[in-house]
């Protein structure tokens, strides 16, 4: 379904992705970014600096598709820049606007380029350990084909951790592992749903007696050794697990299982801890959440049990999250696929409108019905949710998945949120910009762009499409206020990664910042 295209080298995709934020978050809403002669030239206003990149496609909302060099003019010539003096560049104009400096930021773009160059120079060009199925290894091969990462963080390849270990663990590498096993004393286990039942499928080592088994990721075993002497090694083993495209989580391909280990390495901006809350609210959300209709294609994959060390710091070093597999909502001849790995390149497909119209059709209505009738935010990012498709390669179903980011609007959902961690809750300002900002811009503006891609001139008509979808969803839904205001033109909110990047903060501090609006109606 995708064209063949050549990729930039490491430096020169680096600077595409952290124009393209600088074009997002500060030249953008400053109006400082132009088209001029086939480029997109951008004004750095504090520190007087001109940028310009060849623009291959240009986006009707700014998520332009660059090519070659990022060049700088200066002394009256335009010259190439690389991706570390580009970073130098961004983090002297963020200095003067934010009055913050930030010693760490360019020093993370170049270790993002780097760990992007070892990606390209290292990646196997097959799975070097199929299953033989074809379903199964086209879904394994799409969790980990993400060479590139987030399409609009400024240092998406950027991680804690030493260069061996990622080299054994990286999804994008097409890594296998096995399981580090520990005994737990049942006196200080944490537990709840039927974990035991669910682990046995990955063939764990037997349990000392008085202890259950644990899985842990066996990079978080060597993190956190040495291991807490009321614990029991029980060594490596059991069946073959494949990274996915969080890292963290790990999928059975065989016994259809996905684990979701801590795993104390910080990606991007956040360390890929299990929280104690995450533990228990995934759970509890399982229960909760099952009773909720959804629309006919779209299912939620379950979290039905977790298990952690009931110890303070150690419940966080050892969480475990379990995940119920694909398999149950699967018909023959179809083969699901993480939507990122759609998004990650020109996507060819014989009808682009009608395919586009089949995916917005089954995961638009039901994000939106979740979040408006039932209080019940989800954050439909790319990462997030699994498109099934047929023998034709046509969208037929959607598996919402991660509870971790599910969020209840604290007004609509007060009843459940009585039962369940404080921070589970949003108030509904945060609810409809999460839903808003993961739905729209994460995930379809990236889609709707590989479309372009391999299909010029068709953007217009895809954003004419999805408008007459969350026409008939507003309408069914009674037109409530904010969806009406995204019909009308009012900007869709985007998530500021480069800024909350540069000031250092927690992920879930990030602001938003207005976006244009593809679907907003015309005067």
């Amino acid at each position: 379904m995708t064209a063949a295209v050549s990729r930039p080298t490491a430096d020169v995709a680096s600077t595409h992705t952290l124009l393209g934020c600088v074009a997002r978050e500060v030249a953008g809403p400053e109006r400082q970014i132009t088209l001029a002669d086939g480029h997109a030239v951008v004004r750095l206003p504090r520190s007087a600096v001109l940028l310009r990149c060849a623009v291959a496609r240009v986006s009707e909302v700014g998520a332009h598709r660059y090519e070659g060099p990022v060049q700088r003019f200066s002394a009256g010539a335009w010259s190439p820049v690389d991706a570390a003096g580009l970073a130098a560049l961004v983090a002297d104009e963020l200095t003067l606007r934010t009055g913050v400096r930030n010693d760490e930021f360019a020093g993370q773009v170049v270790a993002s380029r780097d760990a992007l160059d070892r990606v390209l120079r290292l990646r196997p060009p097959s799975d070097p350990d199929p299953t033989g199925d074809p379903v199964v290894d086209s879904y394994v091969d799409s969790e980990q084909s993400l060479v590139h990462g987030h399409p609009r963080h400024p240092a998406p390849k950027w991680r804690s951790g030493d260069v061996e270990s990622w080299n054994a663990y990286a999804p994008e590498l097409r890594t296998s592992l096995r399981l580090r096993w520990i005994g737990v004393p049942e006196a200080l286990l944490g537990s709840d749903g039927p974990f035991d039942e669910l682990i046995g499928v990955l063939d764990p080592p037997p349990a000392p007696a008085g202890h259950a088994v644990l899985p842990v990721h066996p990079w978080q075993f060597a993190l956190a050794r040495p291991l807490d002497p009321r614990l029991r090694d029980l060594g490596t083993g059991g069946a073959v697990l494949r990274p996915t495209a969080s890292v963290r989580t790990l999928y059975a391909p065989r016994a259809d299982l996905f684990v979701k280990t801590s795993l104390h390495i910080r990606i991007t901006n956040c360390v890929r801890k299990n929280a104690r809350y995450e533990l228990t609210g995934a759970v509890a959300l399982t229960r909760l959440l099952a009773g909720l209709p959804l629309p006919a294609g779209v299912a939620l994959l379950p979290e039905p049990a977790y298990r952690t060390v009931e110890l303070p710091g150690l419940d966080e070093t050892y969480g475990v999250i379990l995940r119920g597999g694909l398999r149950p909502h699967l018909a023959e001849g179809e083969t699901p696929l993480i939507a990122a790995a759609l998004a990650a390149a020109p996507l060819a497909v014989p009808d682009p409108v009608g395919w586009w119209d089949a995916y917005v059709r089954l995961l638009v209505p039901a994000v939106l019905e979740l979040w408006w009738r039932h209080g019940v935010v989800h954050e439909a990012h790319l990462q997030n949710v699994v498109v099934v498709l047929d023998a034709d390669r046509r969208p037929v179903r959607m598996l919402l998945r991660d509870l971790e980011g599910v969020k209840l609007d604290r007004e609509r959902r007060a009843d459940w949120l009585a039962r369940l961690p404080a921070a589970i809750g949003y108030d509904p300002e945060q609810a409809f910009n999460r839903v808003s900002y993961c739905l729209f811009v994460n995930h379809l503006v990236e889609l709707a762009g590989a479309l372009a891609d391999a299909h010029p001139g068709v953007e217009a008509r895809l954003w004419a499409t999805l408008r007459e979808v969350v026409r008939e969803t507003s309408g069914r839904l009674g037109d409530p206020p904010r969806l009406a205001a995204l019909l009308a033109g009012v900007p869709l909110p985007v998530k500021a990664n480069l800024l909350v990047r540069w000031e250092r903060a927690a992920d879930r501090q990030a602001g938003y910042l207005p976006f244009p609006n593809p679907i907003g109606g015309r005067w």
